[in-house]
């Protein structure tokens, strides 16, 4: 009697035709976890590249991931947790046995456990660290030690220096036969006998010189180097400004003590970037989609509060024209649409302005020639805005004199909208203070008061209203 084949299993489907994770996966995933069927999810999850099952993991409900983590054993990758949110991190770090989390730890990349840990409590993180053998917790606090956003806490503190006098051959029988080294590297560093940095051999320049050249003849001179305290910001701007795919980095006594590679400065940009984009819509740079709701009203609470205080500073204006208000009313119809237009043309600037100050592009030696070109383009602006606002209010309420009016203050608001968006950020970095954070809501107060004020007072003096 032939052999029945058994039907193959159905093929899962972890992403869906638009790149999103697709809602059956999760639903076998959270099947698999509640029914507590490790094998199940071992099928499941075993194969996914890290970044993907730390997207499981945010999809997931918050009491399933805990549970994942647990199923899942030794064969869960920890450097999935650096994929996560800070929110959902710090939630699975603070559920999970210490002892757990530091045997997680012991296998991933110094920066990788770095990024893990550093936002835990000082007590949990001395918890965990005291579970480590001696060499790493050394080599994992050393990190730890150096300020937030630096790259002492990006770097990879594994890397490959080799001495000056040692021949091509020699370095590449090192880099086959040598058992504990970097996953992935880029270039060798040459070091003297004190680890001091005295040069760097791309591995495609190390492969294409002959066996028996010394390294150290070989070196490139041109070192981009990376101080341990350097701003994370500044390396991401030095590497994408040489095209480099890693740096190395010395302490204050030029001394070798990592490597930042690029995978890691690509996650450095678009934390900037996010960081950056929510400043603008005053939203706490460290919101994220799975936050709580209170978290979430509570971060947004204070700065929806100084811009109410702005609306009524803008507000007190039109109080100055009350009765000007009461004896035309179609000033009230149009005033909000001088603000509101002047109010887009500032953001425009202002977003311009806030990254070209991030990018390091805006400076003193150009900020005049950037402010000139901003007016001028609010000009040109202003000027076709007028035509159009003032013969739409012309034809509205029939009296050529209220489109004329208009019309220049429109002129007046968009040229002073222009202003506020380049000098008020200007003016904040020059005091310290973040652009992102702060211009927003002081360019739409300008705005506002200029441009009711322009409006309305070129009204009164127009129609002789008093």
């Amino acid at each position: 009697m032939a052999d029945v084949e058994e039907p193959a299993a159905e093929a899962v489907v972890f992403r869906d035709d638009e790149g999103r994770i697709a809602p059956d996966y999760v639903e076998q995933a959270t099947s698999a976890i509640r029914a507590r069927d490790a094998e199940r999810l071992r099928t499941l999850v075993t194969d996914l590249h890290e970044a993907d099952l730390g997207g499981l993991i945010e999809a997931l409900e918050s009491d399933d991931r805990g549970h994942l983590i647990q199923l899942l054993g030794k064969d869960f990758n920890f450097a999935a947790l650096t994929e996560v949110d800070d929110s959902v991190r710090e939630e699975i770090l603070r559920d999970l046995p210490t002892e757990t989390v530091a045997e997680g730890v012991r296998d991933l990349d110094i920066d990788d456990a770095v990024y893990i840990l550093e936002d835990l409590d000082e007590g949990d993180k001395a918890e965990i660290l005291e579970k480590l053998p001696a060499l790493e917790r050394v080599a994992l606090q050393r990190s730890l030690d150096y300020p937030e956003e630096t790259a002492g806490r990006r770097m990879q503190t594994d890397c490959i220096a080799v001495p000056p006098f040692w021949t091509v051959r020699q370095t590449v029988d090192y880099i086959r036969d040598t058992a504990d080294l970097p996953d992935t590297f880029y270039e060798v560093f040459v070091v003297d006998p004190g680890y001091r940095l005295l040069g760097t051999v791309p591995l495609d320049k190390l492969m294409r010189a002959r066996w028996a050249e010394r390294v150290g003849d070989i070196a490139s001179s041109d070192r981009h180097l990376v101080r341990a305290t350097d701003d994370q910001e500044e390396v991401a701007r030095l590497m994408q400004r040489y095209n480099l795919v890693s740096a190395p980095v010395v302490d204050d006594g030029d001394r070798l003590v990592g490597v930042v590679m690029v995978d890691d400065i690509v996650d450095v940009i678009e934390e900037e970037a996010d960081e950056d984009l929510k400043a603008l819509g005053g939203v706490n740079r460290h919101e994220e989609l799975t936050d709580r709701v209170w978290f979430i009203a509570r971060s947004r609470f204070s700065w929806l509060f100084v811009n109410l205080l702005t609306a009524f500073l803008a507000s007190s204006v039109l109080g100055l024209f009350e009765k000007q208000l009461e004896q035309m009313v179609a000033l009230a119809v149009l005033a909000p649409i001088v603000a509101s237009q002047g109010g887009n043309a500032a953001t425009q600037t202002m977003t311009v302005a806030v990254r070209a100050l991030a990018t390091r592009e805006l400076g003193r030696a150009n900020a005049m020639r950037i402010t000139l070109r901003e007016v001028l383009v609010a000009v040109i602006n202003g000027l076709g805005f007028a035509v159009i606002t003032g013969a739409a209010a012309a034809l509205w309420f029939g009296m050529v004199g209220l489109g004329l009016v208009i019309g220049a203050a429109m002129m007046v608001n968009l040229v002073a909208g222009a202003l506020g968006g380049i000098l008020i950020p200007l003016a904040l970095e020059r005091f310290k203070a973040d652009p992102a954070v702060s211009s927003g809501t002081f360019v739409t107060t300008v705005t506002d008061v200029v441009g009711f004020f322009s409006f309305l007072g070129i009204a009164t003096l127009w129609f002789g209203l008093s």
